[in-house]
């Protein structure tokens, strides 16, 4: 058997591929880049193609099932760039990774301490040597009430972790887990969005819950509440959000993941003029901090995600199910 890793990057993959290689048995070939109509056939001969979170047009996997690959790994938690109708239609199985969810639960809570104490303004004009206090003064997370939107394994992780802070929580999900109600208040979207302080999202993107965060949702809001996202870009309405921003609705935010940002991450677009508007202004706001979709990115999540393509052609090759296949 044989994987195609696209956009495989040698500085931190490399040697966690060549050693679940050996550990599997399964032979692999390495792709730079991201799929494109110039690389497709790199994938000849392949079984399945792993991947990371890049604009996949339906074309592709059309040329990839013909070429005799079965299988679309992700290596992310994430499979909305993946053509699911397409990939159902010719029979191909999909399937997503696995990591431990601590990662990117902690750079949750990160960025929920960063906006309370206003941590990017005071960096910013650290290193402009002003060191004076008026404008910085926050809040302590301890005395604030925090929303947690999705009560999945990295939701669930957040809300144990915030235990330790003291912290009043609430949390919204269409399945509730008891788990989760020994730790916090299950409330209705609409109560979560008027009573939190802090709001963190955790679910999944899905058509159903496009532009969650949105002008609507933003009136219900507190004034000056704080928006952290480290699940996905279409999760919230830029504009929305700027524009609550812009007049004080919203006190601040706490971004890892963008709207349309394939193109961005993970990418090297120094000197570039970037044609994405929204994020522009987004980075420009002293009280909005934007980090490049890096929230997942430990040692241990790294090679989590790697393995996790060995295991599931593995599973798949061997007429087995595997708890992270998407269902088609």
């Amino acid at each position: 058997m044989k994987i195609a890793f696209y956009q495989m990057r040698p500085f931190d993959e490399q040697a966690y591929i060549e050693q679940f290689s050996r550990e599997f048995g399964i032979d692999y070939v390495t792709i730079p880049g991201a799929p494109c109509p110039e690389n497709l056939d790199k994938a000849a001969g392949c079984d399945a193609v792993s991947q990371n979170p890049c604009e996949i047009l339906p074309e592709y996997v059309e040329t990839w099932a013909r070429m005799g690959v079965k299988y679309l790994l992700c290596r992310s938690i994430g499979y909305d760039h993946i053509p699911l109708e397409t990939a159902k239609k010719l029979g191909m199985r999909v399937a997503h990774s696995h990591y431990p969810p601590e990662g990117v639960a902690n750079y949750a809570i990160m960025l929920m301490l960063m906006c309370t104490r206003k941590m990017n303004q005071t960096m910013l004009r650290a290193a402009a040597q002003d060191y004076t206090l008026p404008g910085k003064m926050g809040k302590d997370l301890s005395n604030c009430t925090v929303g947690v939107i999705g009560t999945g394994k990295i939701g669930r992780t957040v809300i144990a972790h915030l235990q330790g802070f003291g912290c009043k929580i609430l949390a919204y999900d269409l399945y509730q887990s008891d788990e989760v109600a020994q730790m916090a208040e299950y409330v209705p979207l609409d109560e979560l969005y008027a009573r939190s302080d802090v709001i963190t999202l955790h679910t999944n993107a899905t058509a159903e819950n496009h532009h969650l965060i949105n002008a609507e949702s933003l009136a219900k809001m507190k004034d000056g509440v704080l928006i952290v996202n480290t699940a996905r870009g279409a999760l919230i309405d830029e504009e929305a959000l700027i524009a609550a921003l812009e007049s004080g609705k919203v006190g601040g935010a706490g971004l890892d993941v963008v709207e349309e940002e394939n193109d961005l991450v993970y990418f090297n677009r120094a000197g570039a003029a970037l044609p994405h508007r929204t994020m522009n202004i987004l980075r420009s706001m002293p009280n909005v901090i934007v980090s490049p979709h890096n929230a997942f990115y430990t040692d241990v999540n790294v090679a989590s995600m790697v393995r996790s393509g060995f295991e599931e052609l593995t599973d798949f090759a061997a007429g087995r199910s595997n708890p992270c296949e998407v269902p088609l």
